[in-house]
């Protein structure tokens, strides 16, 4: 009978000991846009706005599957308690009076 398989942190690639506390992680980025701009509703409106967005769309270079990695994108993994602390850090919103960085 063989034991779990190690488990290695997805930031830093380092391979955690069987007895380290290790953190599941699953991450989710979605792209967004505004698309239509509210100054130029009383220009043109909005159909004018959405009809030349879908115009550079279809004149475009870009395939599908490059538009799609552009606003959507999925991590699921284990990270260490050190990576973990970074992460925290860095999506953690900061005070409003900290200063500079």
């Amino acid at each position: 009978m063989t034991g779990p398989q190690p488990r290695t942190c997805a930031a830093c690639q380092r391979v955690l000991a069987a007895h380290e506390v290790y953190y599941r992680f699953s991450l989710v980025l979605e792209g967004e846009q505004d698309l239509l701009d509210p100054a130029g509703e009383a220009e043109g409106g909005r159909g004018d706005a959405l009809a030349e967005l879908v115009q550079r769309l279809e004149a475009g270079s870009e395939d599908s599957s490059e538009l799609e990695a552009q606003v959507h994108w999925e991590r699921t993994g284990v990270a260490c308690a050190e990576c973990r602390s970074v992460a925290v850090r860095m999506l953690t919103p900061a005070a409003k009076d900290a200063g500079p960085h």
